[in-house]
């Protein structure tokens, strides 16, 4: 009797863990990382959360993603010299070919903002004013110049063949503080260049796959149940678990089936939360004129920052926000005139600064680290001999920011040449990028790895070095 007892107690504590899972990793007490390594022992749940590597600065990131190629030149590179040798001819670059054509002047204004006195183009009046919060990265560089490599890059490390997105390595290696939503949500109106593969798992366990939410009024359908009763739709859930597990048991190798099976799971959790998250009723009038946002407004850009802050706060690891302009195709890619950059920038500058100011009050960026990037820049001389004000595809200089948790405040990393072409002085390279990131987080890149076809895969593959000279 004693032993048969013994054992009951055991199955008890052990379906005791497996319930309270998704309350353990939802817990912020100090003991919940070894409760949390207790679930997932025991059967826990997949998204409970992980030791990190060492104390991380940030507990989350928020990347945000402005699609199409940003010139750095027209933002935040002052290069006076570009614009006093404007119209010059030179031997210009490209992949493809070599050609002479005229350096394009810088058509903005720069001046400098807040008190750490950085350079900022009049493009960006309003992210001017955060500037103090912000670290420049004016040295980035990548591999490939064309929109799809470079996006894919920018998101998972590799230019060539797809692989996992940094949201699900980092869904990966820390799991989630909040079960009922996903731990990698995706904003973004239309799909930028590489499509779903910007948040893709791809070999990574199913769990860790983006989940995008789009723009509509309704931006995740089918949240209300059609159950008529809630006692119908338990003994529905109860049923479709159990005929889930028998199938999913029958055919271990097979990791998509438990992963569909959480899918339904934190469907049911976003049932419960989700409506909440996209709505704005309780936001005050300052907050949502702050954001730009119009009454009932769940479309626009400025909507989208607003609910990355709330899905943030309500604990979803990882948010991503991809910026494509106010219209079909209007993305940051001006390659007939750098005039266009102005109404991109008109859409994005305001709901930026505001969601950085607004987490800057909510004290959000104490353990929130956030990237701002693009795929790649411009070059310094015009696009073509037709199109002598744009600026074509340019991967050897660019610029990123990067600022909250961690991250020194008001400064400029790197430097490049007169004209903003080469990089001359501390170069960052997209797999630094994500190695400092990751540093934040608390991930070493070259421990953060997967075994898969035979070898170890990581994001920063076989390159990447922590830029520790712009952390705290």
């Amino acid at each position: 009797m004693p032993d048969r007892r013994r054992n009951l107690d055991m199955l008890g504590r052990r379906d005791f863990l497996k319930c309270s899972a998704a309350s353990v990793a939802a817990s912020g007490t100090a003991i919940h990382p070894a409760l949390s390594l207790a679930a997932r022992l025991n059967g826990g749940h997949p998204l409970a959360p992980r030791a990190t590597h060492y104390p991380p600065k940030a507990k989350q990131l928020l990347y945000i993603f402005l699609t199409g190629g940003v010139s750095h030149l027209d933002t935040f590179e002052y290069k006076p010299k570009l614009t006093a040798d404007g119209g010059k001819i030179v031997d210009a670059e490209f992949p493809r070919w070599r050609i002479a054509l005229e350096l394009v002047p810088q058509m903005y204004k720069f001046k400098p903002c807040g008190k750490s006195g950085l350079l900022v183009s009049e493009l960006f009046p309003y992210l001017g004013t955060v500037m103090d919060e912000v670290c420049v990265i004016r040295s980035m560089h990548t591999d490939i110049v064309e929109h799809f490599q470079a996006t894919l890059a920018m998101h998972t490390g590799s230019a060539t063949v797809p692989m996992p997105s940094f949201g699900a390595w980092i869904s990966y290696g820390l799991g989630t503080a909040n079960a009922n939503l996903p731990s990698f949500v995706v904003l973004a109106k239309s799909t930028p260049y590489a499509a779903s593969q910007v948040w893709d798992c791809n070999f990574l366990p199913p769990q860790h796959q983006g989940v995008r939410i789009s723009s509509s009024d309704n931006p995740v359908p089918n949240l209300q149940s059609a159950s008529r009763s809630v006692k119908l739709q338990q003994l529905e859930q109860i049923m479709l678990r159990d005929v889930n597990r028998l199938h999913a048991e029958s055919r271990p190798g097979d990791l998509n089936l438990p992963a569909r099976t959480m899918s339904f799971d934190i469907a049911q959790g976003m049932m419960q939360e989700a409506p909440e998250v996209f709505d704005f009723s309780h936001e005050s009038a300052h907050t949502l004129e702050m954001y730009g946002i119009p009454a009932d407004d769940k479309k626009s850009f400025g909507s989208h920052c607003l609910m990355a802050r709330r899905f943030l706060e309500r604990g979803v690891r990882v948010v991503e926000l991809i910026h494509r302009g106010s219209g079909a195709g209007h993305n940051w890619d001006s390659h007939g005139n750098m005039a266009y950059h102005r109404e991109r920038a008109n859409n994005a500058d305001q709901p930026l600064a505001a969601l950085i100011t607004d987490m800057r009050q909510r004290g959000m960026l104490e353990d929130t680290v956030v990237a701002l990037c693009t795929e790649f820049g411009r070059t310094p001389w015009a696009n073509d001999r037709n199109s002598p004000l744009g600026r074509n595809h340019w991967h050897r200089a660019f610029t990123c920011l990067l600022l909250g948790a961690g991250v020194k405040k008001g400064i400029a990393y790197g430097k490049t040449d007169e004209y903003g072409a080469e990089v001359i002085a501390d170069p960052v390279h997209v797999h630094d990028y994500h190695a400092t990131i990751l540093h934040l987080m608390g991930l070493d890149h070259k421990r953060l790895t997967y075994h898969y076809g035979g070898r170890d895969f990581r994001l920063t593959d076989v390159a990447g070095r922590v830029v520790h000279e712009i952390l705290t």
